[in-house]
């Protein structure tokens, strides 16, 4: 197959954001198909659009990056930005993909994957435009995942949004989503259910692992002999943080210095989180600098004992976060304030712990009860990397999408 792949966020390991678009089409050019990537070239280090240019063409890893001069290309520069501000941005980058688009080869499928969900309107135009399937990602509900905690209130915005999801699900072919609880917001919105595949996010089972030595990533940190918390991902509005910075000083106050909990990552509350650190005056919490790569990362998350995986406390997630699913593939026992199948799936396979986001001493609890039992967090670590191994290897997720693809264009075919 000729796949066009369109995803603002594009990036590989040497990036700092996800890398599942990056793997699944390293696994489809595996199978002798051909992939050709647009995303955005700003805001991004490893393939920067090329000056007076409207794009650039790389050749990475077997994949045809096109990288497009709009909007921006780290998902971690919009938590800065104004909602306006991030919309506008997102139509540029759609409008922009489908003028670069439309003059590449004709392929055999278009593949959108979201967020942003405008990235869905590059490809309903692109698809018709070649005649083409157009299949679509879901990462994320929009607007009701913007809605639940609180990062969206204007009736008109909530209402445009859910139109453009409306029309972009009916024009695809086939809709992929990342959780089950997506796929329910999909069908809400009037998809039948048998037009949507439920393909989690993947286990990075190579990058991440149990074995990764990671003493220079605590000594650069300071974390000496104490019990590490981290949590590595964005820090925005959705994530609130505040509810582990609430955590550490209850610990703080209980006297638990051995418990230290380290922040990684970047985002628009990183400012507002250090500063009620300072104001608290703690010293059990350790934000950490920004690294190299995606390896770095791994280091990281192998010099820690637990992993967090947080958001702001909100009636209903349907996420798939990259972030646990890395903490399982690298054997660290999880802690998880997500209730639905994130919390159950750690709770029922014994890798981690569930706490109240309404509650951060829960999580301060949790990791009491972690930090004094060594066994129970071994034993948790290799539940994890197992749970990791059984059911969120990418090689298995990314044939899934080889066989929803190869689909859509057999259905396609069939159908003229």
């Amino acid at each position: 197959m000729q796949i066009l792949y369109i995803h603002q966020y594009f990036a590989t390991r040497k990036g700092r954001t996800g890398t599942r678009s990056y793997e699944f089409g390293r696994y489809l050019v595996s199978k002798g198909h051909a992939v050709t990537m647009i995303t955005s070239g700003l805001a991004n280090r490893e393939f920067p659009v090329c000056r007076g240019e409207l794009c650039c063409r790389y050749e990475i890893d077997g994949l045809h990056v096109v990288s497009v001069a709009s909007a921006y290309n780290d998902p971690n520069v919009g938590t800065a930005l104004h909602g306006w501000q991030r919309m506008l941005k997102f139509h540029q980058f759609a409008k922009t993909a489908v003028e670069v688009g439309r003059h590449l080869g004709r392929p055999d499928v278009v593949f959108a994957t979201h967020t942003p969900l405008t990235v869905g309107l590059a490809g309903v135009e692109l698809g018709r435009r070649f005649g083409v399937p157009f299949v679509f990602e879901v990462r994320d509900l929009w607007p009701e995942a913007l809605v639940n905690v609180g990062a969206l209130t204007n009736p008109a915005a909530i209402w445009w949004l859910r139109r453009m999801a409306r029309r972009i699900y009916r024009e695809a072919g086939h809709i992929v989503a990342l959780s089950s609880g997506m796929k329910d917001g999909i069908v809400r919105a009037g998809v039948s259910a048998e037009k949507v595949t439920v393909i989690p996010n993947a286990s990075d089972l190579d990058l991440f692992r149990p074995d990764l030595n990671g003493s220079a990533a605590r000594e650069r940190l300071g974390l000496g002999r104490r019990f590490a918390a981290l949590y590595f991902g964005a820090m925005g509005l959705a994530n609130g943080l505040d509810y582990v910075v609430e955590a550490a000083r209850l610990l703080a106050e209980r006297g638990k210095d051995h418990i230290v909990l380290v922040l990684h990552g970047n985002g628009g509350k990183r400012d507002e989180l250090e500063s009620l650190v300072r104001r608290y005056g703690l010293t059990n919490v350790v934000f950490s600098p920004s690294v190299a790569d995606k390896e770095e990362v791994a280091r990281l998350v192998a010099g820690c004992d637990v992993c967090l995986t947080i958001y702001r406390a909100a009636k209903e997630h349907t996420w798939s976060p990259n972030k646990m699913f890395d903490a399982l593939a690298a054997g660290r026992p999880v802690v998880i304030n997500v209730a639905g199948w994130l919390g159950e799936t750690i709770e029922k396979n014994e890798c981690g712990r569930y706490v109240d986001p309404y509650h951060p001493e829960t999580l301060a609890e949790a990791l009491e009860t972690l930090a004094g039992d060594p066994a129970l967090c071994r034993r948790m670590g290799q539940n994890a990397r197992a749970l990791a191994e059984r059911q969120f290897d990418r090689r298995l997720l990314a044939g899934q999408l080889e066989d929803v693809l190869k689909n859509a264009v057999h259905h396609h075919a069939g159908s003229e």
